[in-house]
């Protein structure tokens, strides 16, 4: 592959646009470069335009140099710029699968470039010579999806090397769901293939959609017109501070879920009447072929349930595409599936996000327990805890913090307890019908003794006895920082006293009371149309 002769040739003479930052990359303490405000605020100065240190945590989860890898505004971004870098508008033409992801095709209708489909076989595999035949001179580009959205399916490895070995332009190998596949990938043979592109996304295994982080893997050159084209500053500094907080958790344990609740809702949905295909996947997603889609995609989202409606796409007549949720989720899907339907009480659901300069917090609540519950915190302890309150209180909640652990877990502990009172008084909304008060005493070892009262005065009596200065990797002080904060964010008034010989189980016991209690002043009451106060009803 020669590069030169497939880049246009105002790329090839583009000075790209240099960064003040760029020009100048050692340590200063005076900023006068930008043109920026000098008002700290957190995000008053411009971001890394090279994602330096985003790139080196990248490079050391793909075992790739930073050299070789770019990072866009999502995969949209990539796609974009690999058609301004090398395809003539009105001249070159473009190749792609199909069915197959529709973002290439309107990049393509974007950029005034022709776009050409090859169809898949019948099993949904690819032709490697039907792709080769579709090219002429004027071919730049071929995109292959694997796993193929929306098939599902993985692209044979030979097929796509030997494209990539007899094309004289460059092969997308498009990789955003490879991390369920089980399978290595193409990036890691990027030596043996030099006009091979690798797309991979933060979107999908890593739970990053709303950051809109795409990647891009290809030879240093390839890379560095990237880098050249793209705007200087494209992944803000708050996103890139996030983005490195959440890569600190492996998403292992959720694929491992995430694939085995797919063979789960595969095997139930192919045993159903009116199911004619569920077909393989190697994805987040299942392809399911219908006697009638249009009836089942219409039930189901009159069960509340959104699916994607792959019909009018080649050989997918008559196709749903059904993501793996969460197991609650499933259940919920193949409950409708299987005939039954759903009432579905949202009256108290909130979503909550708070962004500080320590903490990045997204909370979804449901007071009445109508979702699984996932917590991650980056405090193995924390979620333990928060997991009790949960499963105690018959709230579901879904939870993600990225807190300055390497600091301390103040500001993490801290702004989750703002931010779950917050969503409490939210969902709570009127509170009418709501029994206001809860009251309990559990036992194991310990005592905890909690009385809850909702009525929206904010107050915290804490009377707890901690034997040691630090419990699970937390200090001890957080526990009554925790439900000050959880206080004075839901406006509840709260008295929580408990003792004992073992401090973990001290501390699990206040959860579990607490959670107990608010259970039972969240409950709605028969026959009750306001909120009870010691003088009737408010």
């Amino acid at each position: 592959m020669e590069l030169n002769n497939l880049v246009r040739e105002n790329i090839r003479n583009l000075k790209s646009y240099s960064t003040a930052r760029d020009e100048a990359e050692a340590g200063f303490s005076v900023y006068l470069d930008a043109n920026e405000s000098p008002f700290e605020n957190g995000v008053n100065r411009y971001p890394d335009p090279k994602q330096k240190e985003l790139k080196k945590i990248i490079s050391s989860i793909y075992g790739i140099g930073s050299e070789k890898i770019f990072v866009g505004n999502g995969s949209d971004e990539p796609i974009d710029l690999i058609y301004r870098i090398f395809c003539e508008p009105k001249i070159d033409n473009v190749i792609a699968v199909s069915p197959t992801y529709g973002m290439y095709k309107v990049a393509a209708q974007i950029n005034d470039i022709e776009y050409r489909e090859v169809l898949l076989e019948d099993d949904f595999s690819m032709n490697p010579d039907k792709m080769l035949a579709a090219t002429d001179k004027n071919s730049k580009i071929i995109f292959i999806c694997s796993p193929n959205n929306p098939t599902g399916n993985l692209i044979d490895e030979n097929a796509v090397k030997q494209v990539a070995k007899s094309f004289s332009g460059l092969v997308v190998v498009d990789e955003a769901y490879f991390d369920f596949s089980g399978e290595e990938g193409f990036i890691k043979k990027l030596a043996d293939y030099p006009n091979i592109v690798v797309f991979r996304t933060l979107s999908k295994a890593w739970g990053m959609a709303g950051l809109r982080i795409g990647l891009a893997f290809a030879d240093e050159s390839i890379i560095g017109l990237f880098s050249a084209v793209k705007y200087p500053y494209n992944i803000g500094s708050e996103t890139q501070n996030i983005v490195l907080k959440f890569l600190k958790n492996s998403p292992e344990e959720k694929i491992r879920q995430t694939i085995s609740e797919r063979e789960r809702v595969a095997d139930r949905i192919g045993k159903m009447s009116g199911v004619e295909k569920v077909y393989p996947s190697s994805a987040n997603f299942l392809l399911v072929k219908f006697k009638d889609s249009k009836t089942v995609y219409n039930k189901l989202i009159d069960n509340g349930i959104v699916v994607r409606d792959r019909s009018s796409q080649p050989k997918c007549e008559g196709c749903l595409r059904l993501t793996i949720g969460l197991v609650k989720e499933n259940n919920r899907l193949l409950s409708v599936l299987e005939g039954d339907n759903i009432v579905i009480n949202t009256g108290r659901t909130v979503v909550l996000e708070r962004k500080t300069k320590e903490t990045s917090i997204y909370l979804k609540m449901d007071l009445d327990g109508n979702m699984d519950t996932y917590i991650e915190t980056g405090i193995p302890f924390f979620n333990h805890m928060l997991e009790q309150l949960a499963f105690h209180s018959g709230i579901s909640m879904r939870l993600n913090v990225a807190g300055d652990l390497e600091v301390d877990e103040h500001h993490t502990i801290e702004d989750t307890a703002i931010v779950i009172g917050e969503a409490i008084l939210k969902a709570m909304g009127n509170k009418e019908g709501m029994a206001r008060y809860g009251f309990l005493l559990p036992m194991d070892d310990s005592v905890a003794q909690v009385a809850i009262d909702l009525g929206g005065r904010a107050y915290l009596n804490w009377d707890v006895k901690f034997i040691k200065d630090c419990i699970g990797g937390i200090s001890s002080d957080m526990f009554s920082h925790f439900f000050y904060s959880l206080a004075m964010a839901s406006k509840s008034t709260i008295y929580i006293s408990a003792k004992g010989e073992n401090d973990h189980h001290i501390a699990e016991s206040v959860f579990k009371a607490f959670a107990r209690s608010l259970k039972m002043a969240l409950k709605k009451e028969e026959n009750s149309y306001g909120l009870p106060s010691t003088k009737g009803l408010l």
